[in-house]
């Protein structure tokens, strides 16, 4: 299994730098099911894989000028906020027993596999529709309140399951800021970095870390962000998201029949 987790996490870096998203999808799920990491520890590694992959990934926008500095910290400062706030205090803050259901236990590690799996699907969802930048800039009121409103919602949900919420992230520089997509997915890419990365910060008192093991499905992560940018220039990554939502549509619903009937 481990060497399917290895070549798993290629996929990773492939798909946030083919795409922009979606390689945190995959990071709590290979950590999980494919190298057998405790649910709560898979969303503290998950931080240090998307968030370094990330970073890696931001310097090529960087240096093509692609990334709004001004909106990435007024977008992203209330998402650190939110994340710091939910690594230090909500996740510890969950019981490790919740609630019996008849022969099913609700546990922390249960309801965390749960809420990714609904995150799963929902990212699905955008990805599987017409791009973000063809749907109308009118579905939500460009206001900063529901600019900073998005920014906490992303940290929440990068601070309690380890997910970049780059789904989330982009429809809101696009539609609300009105950023070219190019400029947004290099924005989202540094967001989703910071995020992560001092989420991650928050985590390591809580965490035993096995770097070795961590570092080793980081820097794989990051030459697949490398081949991503590569076959980005050769193929049309709008091509490739609904495929790619269907993927994790799949992923998400075997996730949810695992943690539940399948138990």
């Amino acid at each position: 299994m481990e060497i399917t987790g290895y070549s798993a996490s290629i996929l990773i870096g492939i798909s946030l730098g083919l795409i922009g998203g979606g390689g945190s999808i995959l990071t709590v799920p290979v950590l999980v099911y494919l190298f057998t990491v405790d649910t709560v520890l898979a969303t503290t590694y998950s931080l240090f894989v998307v968030g370094s992959t990330s970073l890696f990934g931001s310097f090529s926008y960087f240096k093509k000028g692609l990334i709004a500095i001004k909106t990435a910290i007024f977008f992203g400062l209330p998402s650190i906020i939110a994340v710091s706030l939910t690594r230090q205090y909500l996740l510890p803050f969950i019981p490790e027993y919740l609630i019996n259901f008849g022969n099913f236990a609700l546990t922390r590690s249960v309801l965390l596999m749960l809420l990714f799996a609904l995150l799963m699907m929902i990212a699905s969802c955008s990805m599987i529709k017409k791009d973000v930048e063809e749907q109308s800039a009118s579905q939500q009121p460009s206001s900063s309140i529901w600019v900073i409103a998005q920014g906490i919602m992303v940290g929440m949900v990068t601070g309690l399951i380890g997910a970049g919420g780059g789904f989330l992230i982009i429809p809101a520089l696009v539609n609300l800021l009105k950023l070219p997509m190019k400029t947004a997915i290099g924005t989202s890419l540094m967001i989703i970095a910071v995020n992560s990365l001092i989420g991650f910060l928050f985590s390591l008192r809580q965490s035993q870390i096995n770097w070795s093991f961590l570092l080793t499905v980081t820097l794989i992560a990051i030459v697949g962000i490398f081949i991503g940018s590569y076959l980005s220039t050769k193929i049309d990554g709008k091509k490739l998201k609904p495929a790619f939502g269907w993927f994790v549509l799949v992923m998400g619903i075997y996730i949810l029949l695992k943690e539940t009937l399948l138990k």
